[in-house]
């Protein structure tokens, strides 16, 4: 195996070697048959003598608060705390090439936390009996692989050696084989689109792909977040941030927001931002069952079998414009919102589903009432649907408007 490349990165093995060493000591094993160097970092909160590597004291030590803060007696605030010491800690290692961790959901929480910290294209490999259902809070915005252990993480037997070893030897071919860097000098920026909004953003991307590395994400929830990381770490010239629908989902009580932090990152980093309405008509939920009873009521939409939309009203238009507001009033770089008057989706036209002019108007007023223009912060109302082209080509034209000071001066 090639891993001459890797000789002065190391794979680290994390988890809580109290209860799960016989199965970590495993993953070492099978790694350093590979030929990699193995480093183990004990998570355990337990206080017990610990045989690993890092000592769960030495990684306690890297919390605020210091080490008293993760043994303080209490399991769960101390696996919380562990958590965001090895959030800090991992971030020290400049050896580290590739992490990957087994356990249930405790050591799961733990070290993922610290695998989310790191950067896109670290490798990353969670081997877990959390990895079958509802992996969002463990995975989050990160490019984290999951190999689900079918049996508990307890023992070494017929099944959990192959998972295992499956696992270990995955980590170990990624960190063997790093990928190859794009040598592309473009900058990147990054592009928010929905299935309703695509048109639009398939139109903007086509006028700026020849300029612009164009990073397009899925407004789903984890995708904001995804490309907000990128922004934050640096790899982002900017964003023409169209489906801002995520949004509408945290105010509406849907299952695809992004958080309360949506945008925040913006204030943190002078970015240029290009912003509109897309898809901001819509509160996402799964099937038709699964719409909560109290809406019910509301007008809904089959996007698809496993997708149920729900129109979102006038109040919550206008709760969402003000959200919208005090986030770009917050921001730092140069600034564009593009309110597309003809409406916000696909199906937000006269004889669409969710067409609702009234919804829309108290929508665009929210957002226009509270929004402090500037010389570099503006705000255009245009006589526009989102998926027209003449809305693409305005949308390009705010962005050279806003990166032309700074366009080249961060690349991915």
């Amino acid at each position: 195996m090639p891993v001459a490349a890797s000789s002065a990165r190391a794979a680290y093995v994390a988890g809580t070697f109290d209860t799960k060493g016989r199965e970590l000591f495993f993953l070492r094993q099978c790694l350093e048959r590979s030929g990699l160097r193995v480093v183990t970092v004990d998570l355990s909160t337990s206080g017990r003598t610990s045989s690993a590597s890092v000592h769960p004291r030495e990684v306690a030590r890297h919390h605020p608060q210091g080490e008293s803060a993760v043994f303080s007696g209490d399991r769960g605030s101390a696996t919380a705390a562990m958590a965001l010491a090895f959030e800090a800690f991992v971030q020290t290692r400049r050896d580290l090439g590739g992490i990957i961790s087994a356990g249930g959901s405790g050591n799961t929480s733990m070290a993922t936390q610290g695998m989310r910290a790191l950067p896109i294209g670290v490798p990353k490999m969670m081997v877990s009996t959390m990895a079958s259902g509802d992996t969002r809070p463990y995975v989050g915005p990160s490019d984290i692989c999951m190999m689900y252990s079918v049996t508990d993480v307890q023992g070494i037997h017929r099944i959990s050696e192959c998972v295992l070893a499956n696992a270990a030897n995955a980590l170990a071919g990624m960190i063997a084989h790093p990928p190859v860097r794009s040598t592309s000098s473009k900058p990147a920026i990054g592009l928010t689109m929905f299935g309703v909004t695509t048109p639009c953003v398939q139109a903007v991307t086509k006028r700026l792909e020849d300029s612009y590395d164009c990073l397009v994400f899925h407004a789903t929830g984890v995708g904001g977040q995804s490309m907000e990381k990128l922004a934050d770490s640096g790899m982002l010239a900017g964003v023409i941030d169209v489906s801002t629908t995520e949004i509408a989902d945290e105010i509406a009580g849907g299952v695809l927001s992004a958080g309360a932090a949506r945008m925040d990152v913006f204030a943190r980093h002078a970015l240029p931002y290009v912003g509109s309405c897309g898809a901001l008509d819509m509160v996402n939920f799964g099937a038709w069952d699964t719409v909560p009873e109290r809406f019910k009521a509301r007008k809904l939409y089959r996007h698809n079998p496993t997708v149920t939309l729900m129109r979102t009203t006038a109040h919550e238009c206008r709760a969402i414009g003000e959200f919208i507001a005090a986030k770009l009033n917050a921001m730092r770089g140069p600034v564009r919102f593009l309110i597309p008057e003809g409406g916000v989706s696909a199906i937000d036209r006269p004889g669409q589903p969710f067409h609702d002019p009234e919804a829309d108007r108290a929508l665009f007023a929210a957002i226009e009432h509270s929004f402090r223009s500037g010389i570099d912060r503006k705000l255009q109302r245009l006589p526009l649907h989102i998926n027209d082209e003449a809305f693409a080509d305005a949308l390009v034209s705010a962005w050279y408007e806003v990166s032309r000071p700074t366009a080249g001066a961060r690349r991915a």
